[in-house]
């Protein structure tokens, strides 16, 4: 089977901890997917998908990716975070964010592009749902990490976004603390020459380098599957399958299934819903008819996937299309 995406569970963990501060009450049974005591399993990226559906559901503030990510501190980026705090400056922390940023997220991407006066940072996403409030996030922690290691020093001179604006202009410079462009041809933010000299107020030479080598190893480790993974290309591959015919096929009943998917912090129904979610979107973009995509996906009818459709995403199938 081929490799799933898989984020660290740390970055959830920040996602709805970042929304309790926020004032944003999120539905008990969200906490059952996320994992409490042993951090050290991934999580799937379409459970995160789901994750950030519920949270925009829980939330009326627009802008609410960006303040999330303005609240998510070091250390929920994993051992990647604490590795970029120890850096000398701020341009070291930027070449190891480029390095290291599959253990924070697989699928997306940092880019750079070296420009008069400085660096743009372009930031390549690898999903699709709620991709312009989830932008936000990202960009709001770079901010939010590039002010507190260098002890407030750093000012954002530019972001762009791909998409247009959620709110006011005047918020997201309040919020930001810096000019911002929309419908721009990428992601990206802009780092001058100045800035990438900063040095950074927890530089650490000692524990950077125990640091690099633990990121290293966590690197190397991602090429290597959970069960979780393998549950999700199976309900690709067979949308209409439910948990015992799962299990039979990965050759365990389906209590151990639950228990092997719970210890890496997720559940069959959440990765079900959330792998199905992603299927309905993608399919949605095309003009196949509803009553096919129903069929396809495992539904008994039309009616059963648009109730499900809308559960997940919070709109209907036709005004999901219409938006796309």
């Amino acid at each position: 089977m081929s490799h799933t995406p898989t984020i660290t569970p740390r970055f959830s963990q920040a996602i709805v901890q970042a929304a309790e501060r926020l004032g944003v009450v999120l539905p008990p049974g969200l906490y059952d997917a996320l994992p409490r005591d042993d951090l050290s399993d991934r999580i799937p990226l379409a459970v995160q998908d789901q994750l950030w559906v519920t949270l925009c559901q829980a939330s009326d503030d627009p802008l609410i990716g960006l303040r999330v990510g303005l609240d998510i501190q070091v250390g929920h980026l994993d051992s990647v975070g604490l590795l970029l705090m120890s850096c000398d400056t701020l341009g070291d922390a930027v070449e190891a964010l480029l390095e290291y940023f599959p253990i924070i997220s697989e699928g997306s991407a940092f880019e750079p592009e070296r420009v008069p006066g400085g660096l743009r940072l372009h930031y390549r996403p690898g999903f699709d749902t709620l991709l312009d409030i989830r932008a936000e996030a990202v960009f709001g922690c770079l901010v939010h990490l590039s002010r507190w290691t260098t002890g407030q020093r750093f000012t954002p001179s530019l972001l762009a976004f791909a998409h247009a604006p959620r709110d006011s202009e005047s918020r997201y410079r309040q919020l930001l603390g810096g000019p911002v462009q929309f419908r721009a041809p990428s992601y990206s933010i802009f780092y001058r020459d100045s800035d990438l000299a900063m040095p950074l107020i927890q530089a650490n030479a000692a524990m950077r380098e125990h640091l690099r080598a633990v990121a290293d190893a966590m690197l190397a480790a991602l090429h290597e599957q959970g069960l979780a993974a393998e549950v999700e290309q199976l309900v690709r591959a067979h949308p209409h399958w439910g948990k015992e015919r799962v299990a039979e096929q990965l050759g365990i009943s389906g209590r151990h299934l639950n228990r092997r998917l719970a210890e890496e912090g997720s559940s069959f129904k959440l990765l079900r819903d959330a792998t199905l979610l992603r299927m309905a979107e993608d399919k949605l973009r095309g003009d196949q008819r509803l009553a096919d995509i129903a069929e396809a996906l495992g539904f008994s009818d039309e009616s059963a996937f648009a109730k499900a459709f809308k559960r997940w995403a919070g709109v209907t199938p036709a005004r999901f299309r219409e938006r796309a």
